[in-house]
């Protein structure tokens, strides 16, 4: 029989490294960047739109996902893994999206003169 959670423990996600359950604050949230480009991003604040796929903050799961493939069946032909890679080496900082070309950023509420 599965192992029944308590209520409110939160959504549970499943690692595409190493295949067991986990809570969200315990898993770090991938996504393919746009809908033309195979690369695969770090979603550091889970907010990002589409598809996402969840693998624990360690070096074994990513290789694991690398081995068996699972970023391009996750995430839906997704290959290119570097982003996420730096992510996990040691003293890197998180990789978030680029902003997107021609569109300018606003600035944050009373930081304009």
């Amino acid at each position: 029989m599965a192992e029944l959670l308590e209520p409110g423990h939160g959504p549970v996600r499943t690692c595409i490294g190493c295949r067991k359950q986990g809570s969200r604050s315990q898993l770090v949230r991938l996504v393919a960047q746009g809908s033309v480009s195979s690369a695969v991003i770090v979603d550091v604040r889970r907010r990002m739109a589409g598809r996402g796929a969840w693998l624990h903050p360690n070096d074994k799961c990513l290789a694991l996902a690398i081995k068996r493939r699972a970023f391009g069946r996750a995430l839906r032909g997704a290959g290119d893994t570097a982003a996420v890679e730096r992510f996990f080496l040691p003293g890197m900082p998180p990789v978030e999206a680029p902003a997107a070309a021609g569109k300018p950023s606003k600035p944050e509420s009373g930081s304009e003169n």
